[in-house]
């Protein structure tokens, strides 16, 4: 009795705490605070919105439950996603678990060619991978299960995942070898399928959820300063069950009326509230920039560091802030590496007025499983750079084509211009202002993931 007497008395004074109006000083405390951690989810519910929602927008892919195979690799026209991949054909699966768990089924693959699902929640967390590296490349069937399901493993199920948000997006990657591949690609991606759990069992289905008037996103930039990023993100947490490590968070954020189905009021704020927002939104932002320079520029913080399991996280939500900022929906370090160049080896910033050599002696190549790949980025969009070769990468599947110095290294060539024809099986072409440029080391050996193996410089031609 006084344990329930004692609980009744804290909710008490936390909802008194809440009902309080909090001052200037803390308004803006926790618009910092909930801009951190909220924008992996409003960035995330863009992009979900634009495939699997908004039917007019150019980069819907298909209704929730169904998978989508895009037959090519990405190019510079596909903007929806920051730092997409040119290396590995992409298909995407919107799950909707609130009636009931998916059956997700993958044919099998040659074990030349690898391929993976990544699960990733609303959170943007990589809870579950299936795959070459994870669970073979042998056909099998996995049930996806939301957080409200308490059914049994049905037979004939591989394994289960389990998710603990109501939405996921799962993407498929699936490799290509050259541009003569791309028929056995497309025949390995028509193997993809997705049921309901009734419909695999051969029972009826269950009531189906409520309809959802799905609000409409903000545009990155309007990110940054929009107050309605708040109420994007109440939206989003009615879909995610709150972690018991973060109870306590959401009882601060609700002071300011942050938190699943709330009302972020901003008009009926007094003007020293809505600046203290204002101010609080512009912070996260600053302290974003400051963490990107000091820690991910310097390769103090790897990027790999952002994107993971929430156990491998730990609650480290600026690390999750700029994975999403910087490339979202990046795999877990076990499944691929991006060792990126912001800077070159002189501390100096990417740009296009330079050139830039990137040199490989034969045993530092990196050691991968699978495959590796260089990628140049378009600043500030983080979007492939649209050149007159049509070429956004170099990767391994092309090493045999690409020219060897005298001492047999392999130097690749960054820079704006040609670097002559001799050479161009080496170039890789950049915009002509800034841009970034990411290695992608898929299935990782141990030395690339222990720090054995390290990134050459990017040099720049003096």
């Amino acid at each position: 009795m006084v344990r329930i007497v004692l609980a009744a008395m804290t909710l008490l004074m936390a909802n008194a705490a809440i009902a309080q109006e909090p001052s200037p000083a803390e308004a803006r405390a926790i618009a910092k605070e909930a801009t951190i951690y909220g924008l992996p989810l409003v960035d995330n519910y863009r992009v979900q919105y634009s495939y699997f929602v908004d039917r007019n927008n150019p980069d819907f892919k298909a209704p929730w439950n169904t998978v989508n195979n895009v037959g090519r690799v990405f190019t510079p026209a596909d903007k929806a996603i920051q730092t997409p991949n040119s290396d590995t054909p992409y298909s995407q699966l919107g799950a909707d678990l609130r009636a009931e768990p998916l059956v997700i089924s993958v044919p099998e693959v040659e074990t030349a060619r690898y391929y993976s699902l990544q699960f990733v929640d609303m959170y943007t967390f990589n809870f579950a991978y299936v795959g070459s590296r994870a669970t073979g490349n042998g056909a099998a069937n996995f049930l996806l299960a939301g957080p409200r399901w308490n059914g049994e493993e049905p037979e004939g199920i591989k394994a289960v995942i389990r998710s603990e948000t109501d939405f996921d997006f799962v993407q498929y990657r699936t490799q290509l070898f050259d541009a003569g591949d791309i028929d056995n690609v497309k025949k390995v991606q028509a193997g993809y399928k997705v049921q309901p759990l009734s419909q695999f069992l051969g029972q009826p289905a269950p009531a189906a959820p409520l309809p959802i008037e799905f609000i409409k996103p903000l545009s990155p930039e309007q990110q940054r300063t929009s107050p309605e990023f708040f109420n994007i993100l109440n939206f989003v947490l009615q879909f995610c069950p709150t972690h018991p490590s973060e109870t306590g968070l959401m009882v601060r954020f609700a002071r300011l009326g942050i938190g699943a189905g709330k009302k972020f009021d901003f008009n009926a704020m007094s003007p020293d509230l809505q600046k203290a927002v204002q101010e609080g939104m512009a912070e996260a932002w600053k302290e974003f920039a400051e963490f990107k320079a000091t820690q991910i520029d310097t390769g103090k913080r790897p990027a790999s560091e952002g994107f993971g399991a929430r156990e491998f996280m730990k609650n480290d939500y600026m690390a999750r802030k700029a994975a999403a900022a910087l490339g979202i929906y990046g795999n877990s370090k076990e499944e691929a590496l991006y060792p990126a160049y912001f800077i070159d080896a002189g501390a100096e910033k990417l740009e296009g007025a330079h050139s830039y050599r990137l040199s490989f002696t034969l045993d530092q190549l990196p050691p991968v499983n699978s495959f590796w790949s260089l990628t140049v980025y378009d600043l500030p969009a983080s979007l492939l750079y649209d050149n007159a070769i049509d070429r956004y990468l170099i990767n391994s599947p092309m090493l045999p084509g690409l020219k060897r110095d005298a001492d047999g290294k392999i130097t690749l060539y960054l820079q704006h211009e040609s670097p002559g024809k001799d050479l161009e099986a080496n170039w890789l072409p950049i915009p002509a202002g800034p841009f970034w440029a990411t290695l992608r080391l898929y299935w990782p050996k141990p030395e690339a993931l222990d720090g054995r193996w390290t990134q050459p410089p990017l040099e720049r031609v003096k």
